[in-house]
Formats: C-alpha cells, structure tokens, sequence
C-alpha cells in the first residue's frame, strides 16, 4: 500500500516537473517570437522612416531651392480703433534654414526656421533671431519687443509679466518704430508704457488665441538664444 502511494506521489511530482518544464519552454519560444518581431517592427520602421525623411527632405531643399530669403508674405497692415495693426493678406509657414527679408519688423508671421524659440515666459536680454521667434508666433506666442528708447520701469514690469504667463517671450530689439511693441501671429501693437490697458487686452486675446495656426505647439525644447 505504502509503495503504491509513493509511486502515486512520485509519478504526480513527474506530471508536475513535465508541465513546468513544458511552460518554461513555451515562455522561451514567446520570448524568441517577441523579439523577432520587433526586430521586424523596427526594421520596418527605419526603412519607412528613412523614406519619409527622404521625401520631407526632397520637398525641403526644393522650396529652399527657390528665394528661401522672402517671407512669402504679401499684403499690409490695417489699423483698428483699438490701435491694434492686424495683417491683410498672406503670411506664408514654410519653413527655412536662411535669414528672410520680413516687409515688418518686428514680424508677425512669414517663412521662418523649423526650430521654435522657447516661449514659456522667456525673458532674453540679448536681440533673438526673427526666424525662430515667428515659428513660436506660430505656436500661439505673444512676442514683448523694446528698443533702448523704453523706459528700465516699463521693461521689468512687462518682463514680470512675461515670466508668469505660458506661450510669451519677450527680447529687445533695436529695428522697430516704438519702444514698446507686443507681436502675435498676424497681429501687432505699440503700446505707451507697461499700464497700458492694451497690454492686458492684448495678452488675453492673443496668447494662444484663434489667429495661432498651431494651437498646443510647445514652447519648449526649441532654441535658446
């Protein structure tokens, strides 16, 4: 009887090691499917991203091939009661590795460098490049201009204010007709002093605001001048 159940207990413990053994190997063959495909997977990726880079790439250097310089824009501004310049016309969004010639300054839109410069409340003390500020204009940004004509008070106070608000930037700059100018995609104003009631108005309709081609674009991980 005794040896009876110690085969029966020895021929289960066999039935059991047998299945264990059975599912270690089938875990190893899923493992092995696993990685071979995604080693197909990735493989698949690279070709078709190579080609899609080859293609962006073609179509890159034949719009630059032509007068990558102009901004592509044409039209003009015209003026509402609320002082606010707003462009009549085409702005163009290709994107280019040269300097553009903008018909204003600062621009508000036009041909411009694929890198976005940093606009989540940045602050720069030095002139930025037109190229990558108008690709953040693009994202939504509202852009705080001023020559060295403008008051050191009205410069920190709309720099504090840039600093607190997502999708602005702010940098001097010496080729505008005002001290004080504040640029959106398409929009533009001159403003008389950081109180002036256009500065609120300006940054509550235009920070992200309907005129953005590009609504939720990031203001990070672009260039940092």
């Amino acid at each position: 009887m005794g040896s009876a159940k110690n085969s029966s207990t020895a021929a289960r413990k066999a039935r059991v090691e047998d299945m264990r053994r059975a599912e270690r190997a089938r875990e190893r063959r899923n493992r092995v499917l696993v990685v071979a495909a995604s080693v197909v997977v990735v493989a698949g990726l690279v070709v078709g991203g190579v080609v899609l880079v080859d293609k962006q790439s073609d179509k890159k250097d034949s719009v630059a091939s032509g007068d990558a310089k102009n901004s592509g824009d044409s039209g003009h501004f015209t003026t509402g009661k609320d002082g606010v310049r707003t462009w009549s016309g085409k702005l163009a969004r290709t994107h280019v590795t040269t300097k553009v010639s903008y018909p204003m300054h600062p621009p508000v839109g036009g041909n411009h460098n694929p890198v976005w410069l940093n606009c989540n409340g940045d602050v720069y003390t030095e002139p930025v490049q037109d190229e990558n500020a108008v690709h953040a204009l693009e994202h939504g940004a509202v852009w705080v201009t001023y020559t060295a004509k403008a008051k050191k008070a009205d410069v920190d106070a709309l720099a504090a204010k840039v600093k607190k608000t997502p999708y602005s930037l702010m940098s001097p700059y010496a080729n505008q007709d005002a001290p004080l100018i504040l640029s959106a995609w398409g929009h533009q104003v001159t403003v008389k002093s950081a109180r002036d009631p256009e500065v609120d108005k300006f940054f509550a309709a235009y920070v992200q605001g309907r005129q953005t081609p590009e609504p939720g674009a990031s203001c990070t991980g672009g260039a940092m001048k």
